[in-house]
């Protein structure tokens, strides 16, 4: 039986993922979210990136991801950017990370979510995460699955988080729960707004 506080939570879920499906401006907010997440990741010196694939209304992080891998190549830097997407193991429900660029070969995962098929393992030391919602202190409202908060407990060295979402997916009174694991910083179409 869920508790009250579950309840709650999803029914924000349900009202943000409604809200996030329904925006009409959805073309012009990405494009502003592409350009601040490639001037924040300019001085940042990760050369290995999580992200994920986006469902449901979700920002597309993969074209700046994939410009800033271009950079680094033309940079002629001595340690090649890669870009890895999630790939998720049911049973202990969890993520890896495997090696994803353009045209690579992908095949659907438990959950009907492409994901890159026999590429390498790596592990990022910056992981992108996807926000339905999110609030001050860097807490994050998912899908309510965990894999997250799961695999950032596991991962070592654990990954610097930046949660991606929309200006309209801001919470203002999201209580965390005591598994909840805060972002290291959230980016969304007007910037950084977290930390702040």
């Amino acid at each position: 039986m869920l508790t009250q506080s579950q309840l709650q939570k999803r029914a924000l879920r349900e009202t943000l993922l409604a809200r996030r499906q329904a925006m009409s401006d959805r073309e012009g907010r990405s494009e502003l979210l592409q350009r601040v997440m490639r001037v924040w990741l300019i001085e940042r010196p990760d050369t290995v990136i999580g992200a994920y694939w986006p469902i449901k209304g979700e920002f597309d992080p993969l074209p700046a991801l994939h410009r800033w891998k271009e950079d680094g190549e033309l940079l002629d830097e001595p340690q090649p950017r890669r870009i890895g997407l999630p790939v998720v193991d049911k049973q202990h429900k969890t993520l890896s990370f495997h090696v994803w660029y353009p045209g690579c070969p992908m095949e659907e995962d438990a959950y009907g979510i492409p994901k890159p098929k026999d590429t390498e393992l790596i592990v990022p030391t910056l992981l992108f995460v996807p926000c339905v919602g999110y609030a001050a202190g860097g807490y994050r409202l998912g899908y309510g699955g965990g894999f997250y908060d799961r695999t950032l407990a596991t991962l070592q060295p654990k990954p610097f988080t930046v949660g991606l979402g929309f200006t309209d997916g801001f919470v203002d009174d999201l209580e965390p729960e005591a598994h909840d694991l805060p972002l290291d910083a959230i980016l969304n179409d007007n910037g950084m707004v977290w930390p702040v």
